[in-house]
Formats: structure tokens, sequence, C-alpha cells
């Protein structure tokens, strides 16, 4: 796991509900925590491209349902800004469901995927189709 480059606007709550796009059988996930976050007291946790979050599963195969799972979020709806200026934007919010050794559950990532996803977790952009 490395950095990332550019400071990530934090987009995703708790509770937000997200897109799954691998091919783990999920469809549909609910954030519940955000992994490595250290914040004040009664403030909501918040995640950002590239940041792990614990998700559970609400749609999709019945083998994962309700299971609980470690995501990478790759694309967030909340523009934020890259080092060189440009200030990117995506229509909705995903992540790629990880095993407990942060390591992709499913083959396949057939949707875009950001950059700084992909700096931060080099096998996430090995199985992406496109990477932006």
């Amino acid at each position: 796991m490395r950095g990332i480059s550019s400071t990530i606007t934090k987009g995703i709550n708790v509770g937000a509900t997200l897109k799954c796009i691998d091919n783990s059988g999920a469809k549909e996930v609910e954030v519940i925590a955000v992994r490595g976050y250290k914040g004040i007291r009664r403030r909501q946790p918040k995640a950002g491209v590239g940041d792990v979050v614990i998700v559970t599963v609400k749609k999709g195969d019945v083998k994962i349902r309700n299971e609980v799972f470690p995501a990478v979020v790759v694309r967030q709806a909340m523009p934020y800004k890259r080092p060189n200026g440009m200030v990117i934007r995506f229509e909705d919010n995903a992540v790629v469901l990880m095993t407990e050794k942060l390591e992709p559950k499913g083959k396949e990532v057939k949707e875009v995927v950001a950059r700084e996803a992909v700096e931060r977790f080099p096998i996430i952009g090995k199985i992406a189709r496109i990477i932006v």
C-alpha cells in the first residue's frame, strides 16, 4: 500500500450505499466503517478515493449477501483536485470488494477506476479495464 499523490476530498459517509463494480457477486453495498479513520468525537467518519472501508453486502448473490468485507473506494461523485490542477468527478460512488489480506475478491473490474486508487493498490490496476 502506497500513499496517494493528491489530497482527496472525502465524499462518502458511513451509511452510504455504493455500487460494487467487480465480479464478486455483490451489486450494492453499504459502508459501515472507515478503516484507519482517526477523527474527532461525534464527527461522522468519511472516506474518499483510495480509502479502505468496511462494507456489508445489501444486494447481490445469495452466498455473500449480509456478509461483511473490506473494500476500496475507486470512484466518488464529489469532485476532487489532482496536483496538476485537473478536477475529477464521477457520476456515482463505487467500490471493489477485497479479502482480509487486501487482495481483490473478484477477478475482473469492468468499469472505470480512478488513478488514485490504482496508485495505492496496484493490484486493482492489474484487473481493471479502464483507469482514468
